[in-house]
């Protein structure tokens, strides 16, 4: 889908734009019409959000849910509930278009740290985001994207680090298994996006191995991912090549919904 498609809101859901008696950049209207004009170029906004505390303001307050509307119309028109969203607008935006790294946690060992950076294009889908639901937890909502290739030392396998977002985390079936299972944060690990605390899912007991590895096209012990206490999930995996075969089935497989959202940084 074209990035460039705005989603379609009810004006209630539309955030306040106030008058305001500031001139030039810090004037709300005229901000909104510049980065209109620029198609929401998030490098733009990252640095007009860190050139002083008014605009980092004015960009959590409107710009970066303006920014994520525009450039993921069907995944925000999905994940929104009310005009707010769970860890904020700003953490969403970071992981719709970062690649926030990895390191070696205790279930996934690594040579070498991964450092994050902005990547080119990402696609969120949120069929693909039901292959890493356990079954009791499939009726919750999940968006993850296609795994992000590392090379590493070892030139056997990349390392692949994808990303995702629940929809209304706080009600969602994975939340309550975890809670149930009273399972433990992850001592050492923090949401690369928005800083909140994280369970892993290893230890959690929760990923469906064998779908969420046929996602990413990795095997099925060779994988992990975080879920934090806002719904953002970040994780890593080994990637094996796939074959022609298994690149075609899982074409087919995400023509059956056309839910998917294309971001280009």
């Amino acid at each position: 889908m074209c990035v460039s498609e705005n989603m379609s809101e009810s004006p209630s859901q539309k955030p306040k734009v106030t008058g305001s008696s500031d001139s030039g950049i810090l004037n709300e209207r005229v901000l909104l019409l510049v980065f209109e004009s620029m198609k929401w170029d998030i490098h733009a906004l990252c640095h007009t959000s860190a050139a002083n505390r008014k605009l980092r303001a004015l960009a959590r307050r409107l710009l970066w849910r303006e920014l994520c509307a525009y450039r993921a119309p069907r995944m925000i028109s999905t994940l929104i509930e009310g005009s707010q969203i769970s860890g904020g607008w700003d953490a969403l935006a970071k992981l719709l278009f970062f690649c926030a790294g990895c390191e070696s946690t205790r279930h996934f060992k690594l040579s070498q740290l991964t450092s994050g950076h902005f990547v080119k294009s990402t696609r969120f889908s949120k069929t693909s985001g039901r292959s890493f639901l356990a079954k009791k937890c499939r009726g919750d909502v999940l968006y993850v994207s296609d795994p992000c290739e590392h090379p590493t030392v070892e030139k056997q396998y990349d390392v692949g680090i994808y990303r995702g977002v629940f929809r209304r985390f706080k009600k969602s079936r994975t939340r309550d298994c975890l809670i149930n299972r009273r399972v433990e944060f992850e001592e050492g690990v923090k949401c690369p996006y928005c800083g909140a605390r994280v369970w892993s899912m290893t230890a959690a007991r929760l990923i469906p191995r064998r779908s969420a590895a046929r996602r990413l096209g990795s095997s099925d012990d060779a994988l992990e991912y975080f879920v934090c206490l806002n719904g953002h999930l970040h994780g890593t995996c080994w990637l094996a090549p796939l074959s022609s075969d298994e690149d075609t089935d899982d074409c087919e497989d995400e023509d059956e919904e056309n839910d998917d959202d294309d971001m280009y940084s």
